[in-house]
């Protein structure tokens, strides 16, 4: 296997795995993808099934998400202010990780018992 970093600031080659954790790592990122994997939802409604994650932080998580081109904010002129997030086509192509990850999951918590 080839040497890799963990970082893109360095002049080596990123870890494709460091570099997946680093896209679905923050505290509340990999349950806002799971949660955006069949539907558009407002912000309203993600706080709904996300809520121990304060305003700001869901705020941050979905500004990264954002960024990162995993998923799409769709604002509409309205008042109140409609705000709706769903998967790009980049964020659709994390979903078998999520998967594996919960069947993992599973798996680990069956062993466990």
């Amino acid at each position: 296997m080839s040497e890799c970093s963990l970082s893109a600031n360095e002049n080596k080659n990123v870890c494709p795995i460091a570099r997946t954790v680093e896209l679905i790592g923050g505290k509340y990122k990999a349950v806002i993808l799971w949660h955006l994997k069949n539907e558009t939802l407002r912000y309203s409604q993600l706080h709904r099934k996300i809520s121990c994650a304060t305003d700001k932080m869901l705020a941050q998580q979905l500004r990264e998400l954002e960024n990162d081109g995993l998923i799409t904010r769709k604002v509409y002129p309205v008042v109140p202010p409609k705000t709706e997030y769903s998967l790009t086509q980049k964020g659709l192509l994390i979903i078998p990780v999520l998967e594996a990850m919960r069947e993992f999951e599973e798996k680990f918590s069956k062993g466990n018992d």
